[in-house]
């Protein structure tokens, strides 16, 4: 009987240690995650779901920050004459939109998503965005109406060298692959060259070719998981990684699979879970967060107030925190990847990995890469892009698309890499950082000499606009810009993404229509709320407004 006691109490006290172990485990996992919400995608999912449908009529529309009646009325009369002049200039283009948005649910999306869902009716019906396009060349792209833009859009990160550069990669590589044709399972010649080339660049040892970024990225992770015998995948709070489940962040997407965990960029918690924990298959790395770290890719649809922010980024200081990284996931066994599918050769030629000093595991490409057309590229270590175990012949990784090497995407990518090497290339990154860090600065510049709210960071020729003075309004800017003739996404102000071409006096020409646009929405009155205002109030007004809402149901 004392025997059993003693195996009872000691099993007791090794079911005890076991929890205690397992809660402290848990404890250390929950430090390591960004506090907010997007580091907690159960939650933003949750909120999402508590968060009820309503808008602003008129009325409202123009005073939703209590301003008075003749700031209200200068809204207003802004607002309208914004409206003739979209309605009149860009009549085609916003009929060609509207003809098209009924049956294109990706137009459907955008259109509701450019500004804060209260004021979208609106904004919808008197301002309507036109997103069809006829012709490029240089810097610019021209609408069904004919009007010029200056392109801030950079075609999601593709267009790095400009648009004539790509019609000339496209022209080329479809001349180069034409008396084989869209031959597909089978490689052209040109492939053996793009294989050498993209293992230069990346360091690694092989490649796989994919469809897309997104399918890419999955393809990394799927062969980290199956390498390491691992289950869970590290992102960091705020990346973006593609549109698939394991990785969508932000609130109101898809809760993630469980076998991922979002943990804080530039954390010590963060590297003490991955010395600690034995489940981690790989750690995904998105270079961009640099410029905004722990924070998602900046839209004006969710631009409620002037809160946010963007870093000036230390490049010396993340490359360090990389390096750490680095260390820490070879210590432990854990695969690094890079997602450079945005950012890839945008810093440097060989990428993020030449810019920061760092090399990983695994590298993603896409989008610049495919020379304008659509392509994913993954690169690795020979041992982690094996499809197969050699002592275990049906163990397979199968990962095969219809599309992978087409022709036609082979030979724009081999022109693409050709002219990455040539001097006219080379002279675009000679001096890269300081000639756009120069740029912002002397926008900043002339802005704080304007007293005017908007800011600009930047991540080399990537910028996002933060606003000093505290707002409802300023997704208002992006229809300013669009008035002066400048082309944006449909996030609004929150990505301007320039192609590398951008001469001195065509920039000149970008920041003269910016601080144009900027004076023209300080003098209609849309930062000019309440003198108590802060982004504080402003939230706390915009939660009472939805909680009430909710209760009245």
């Amino acid at each position: 009987m004392k025997r059993r006691n003693i195996a009872a109490a000691g099993g007791a006290a090794l079911l005890l240690a076991l929890g205690v172990t397992k809660a402290r485990r848990r404890l250390q996992l929950s430090k390591a995650k960004h506090p907010g919400i997007v580091g907690h995608a159960k939650m933003g999912k949750r909120i999402a779901g508590m968060i009820p449908f309503y808008d602003y009529d008129e009325a409202k529309f123009f005073d939703a920050d209590d301003a008075s009646s003749d700031v209200a009325a200068r809204r207003k009369a802004g607002f309208e004459r914004l409206s003739e002049l979209f309605l009149t200039r860009y009549a085609k283009t916003i009929a060609q939109t509207k003809r098209t948005r009924e049956g294109l649910s990706d137009l459907q999306f955008t259109a509701k998503y450019r500004v804060p869902f209260q004021f979208s009716a609106i904004v919808r019906e008197k301002l309507p965005s036109g997103t069809f396009v006829q012709s490029s060349h240089g810097v610019k792209i021209a609408d069904l109406d004919g009007n010029e833009f200056y392109d801030l859009t950079g075609s999601y990160g593709v267009n790095l060298f400009g648009y004539d550069f790509y019609k000339e990669t496209i022209a080329e590589g479809a001349a180069m692959v034409a008396e084989l044709g869209p031959v597909l399972g089978l490689f052209h010649p040109v492939v053996t060259d793009n294989v050498e080339r993209l293992k230069a660049v990346s360091g690694l040892d092989e490649v796989s070719f994919h469809m897309s970024g997104t399918e890419a990225v999955m393809q990394a992770v799927r062969l980290a998981r199956y390498h390491t015998g691992k289950t869970h995948l590290v992102r960091f709070a705020g990346a973006y990684h593609g549109w698939w489940g394991d990785v969508q962040p932000g609130v109101g997407n898809p809760v993630p699979e469980q076998r991922t965990y979002t943990l804080a960029d530039m954390s010590e918690q963060t590297l003490h879970v991955l010395k600690t924990r034995s489940d981690i298959a790989c750690v995904l790395v998105n270079p961009l967060q640099a410029l905004h770290p722990n924070s998602a890719a900046p839209s004006d649809g969710a631009l409620i107030d002037s809160s946010r922010k963007a870093a000036t980024v230390d490049r010396e200081a993340y490359a360090a925190w990389l390096k750490r990284l680095a260390d820490t996931c070879r210590e432990a066994g854990i695969v690094l990847i890079f997602d450079e599918v945005f950012v890839g050769f945008r810093l440097a030629p060989g990428g993020a990995k030449d810019y920061y000093g760092v090399q990983p595991d695994m590298i993603t490409y896409g989008k610049s890469l495919g020379g304008g057309l659509p392509v994913g590229v993954l690169t690795g270590r020979a041992d982690l892009m094996r499809r197969f175990k050699e002592d275990r012949p049906v163990d397979v990784l199968l990962a095969r698309g219809t599309f992978n090497s087409h022709p036609y995407v082979m030979g724009a990518m081999n022109v693409f890499l050709k002219r990455l090497e040539t001097p006219e290339i080379a002279k675009l990154y000679d001096g890269i950082d300081e000639r756009w860090d120069g740029r912002a600065a002397a926008l900043n510049a002339r802005l704080e000499a304007e007293g005017l709210s908007p800011r600009v960071s930047n991540l080399s020729s990537i910028w996002t606009v933060s606003y000093e003075t505290p707002s409802r309004y300023n997704w208002m800017l992006q229809y300013y810009l669009r008035a002066e003739g400048l082309m944006l996404s449909w996030v609004g102000t929150g990505r301007f993404i320039f192609s590398l071409n951008y001469t001195d006096a065509e920039f000149t020409e970008v920041a003269d229509r910016f601080m144009a646009a900027a004076k023209k929405m300080r003098d209609d009155g849309w930062w000019d709320g309440p003198e108590d205002a802060t982004d504080k109030t402003i939230r706390r007004g915009i939660m009472k407004e939805t909680l009430n809402k909710r209760l009245r149901g």
